[in-house]
């Protein structure tokens, strides 16, 4: 059902969206990544979809702060690809700090990539959606867009805008052939998670590993970091037309955590 539809995944040149980009390559969707990263490995990974999946693939170095450049990239896989089917909000940063030692300038980058881009990409791909009567919009939020934990002020404080960003957009669409919904993961070990694990080390003067024991997976009842093929798994449904009634919905993949 997926085969030739088209699908941008923001941050995606590494961590769950290059995970969820692939796995959208390999439903025979025509791809655009986005993200930074180092040149030839970008190249090497849009040839690897290309020939192992015989799909185009196009890279965009859209800055997720920057408006106009978000703008552009959505214009562009429009003209590639004759319209944007799927949109996957997946750009994030993190940072760790108690509140009164939090960076403005951290606070202000975290709102604008991981909450405040997907706006600037919903609104550029809806008026094509619209027209079409298909869309599937999927916000990649965290357990930490229905909790809160300590140190993380800015993360938090996005990823439940990004809950009440998804349930907006949702209800304006519904009667319109397109989806929006969210996905909360609880930690995946990823490139982002990894720096995490460091800095609640160095936040909480603990060991990495006594972190990730008592920190980490403490708040995952599985006691197992979530898996990138489960997450994508759940991005493709969410995308196929048998998950057309499923709209506004917040749903956790996080081994239990926010069921405490």
């Amino acid at each position: 059902m997926l085969k030739g539809k088209s699908v941008i995944v923001t941050g995606s040149t590494s961590g769950i969206g290059r995970a969820m980009a692939e796995a959208f390559a390999g439903a025979g969707c025509h791809v655009m990544i986005n993200g930074f990263g180092d040149e030839n490995e970008i190249h090497s990974l849009l040839e690897n979809f290309k020939t192992k999946h015989h799909v185009n693939a196009f890279y965009s170095a859209a800055d997720m702060r920057k408006p106009d450049q978000i703008a552009a990239m959505v214009k562009e896989a429009e003209e590639r690809f004759g319209g944007v089917d799927i949109l996957v909000n997946n750009a994030g940063i993190q940072h760790v700090a108690p509140i009164d030692e939090f960076p403005p300038e951290k606070w202000d980058a975290i709102i604008a990539i991981n909450l405040s881009s997907a706006f600037h990409a919903i609104r550029a791909v809806l008026p094509g959606m619209k027209s079409r009567q298909w869309g599937r919009i999927i916000n990649i939020a965290s357990a930490h867009g229905l909790v809160a934990s300590p140190f993380k002020s800015a993360y938090v404080a996005a990823k439940h805008g990004m809950v009440g960003l998804t349930k907006v957009v949702a209800l304006e669409v519904a009667q319109l052939g397109i989806t929006c919904n969210a996905i909360c993961p609880g930690y995946v070990k990823t490139p982002l998670v990894e720096g995490q694990i460091a800095d609640q080390a160095k936040a909480r003067k603990m060991e990495p590993d006594a972190v990730v024991r008592d920190v980490i997976l403490a708040a995952q009842p599985t006691k197992k970091f979530v898996t990138f093929e489960e997450l994508n798994a759940l991005a493709l449904f969410l995308s196929d037309d048998k998950a057309a009634s499923i709209n506004g919905a917040s749903l956790s993949m996080d081994g239990g955590w926010t069921a405490q």
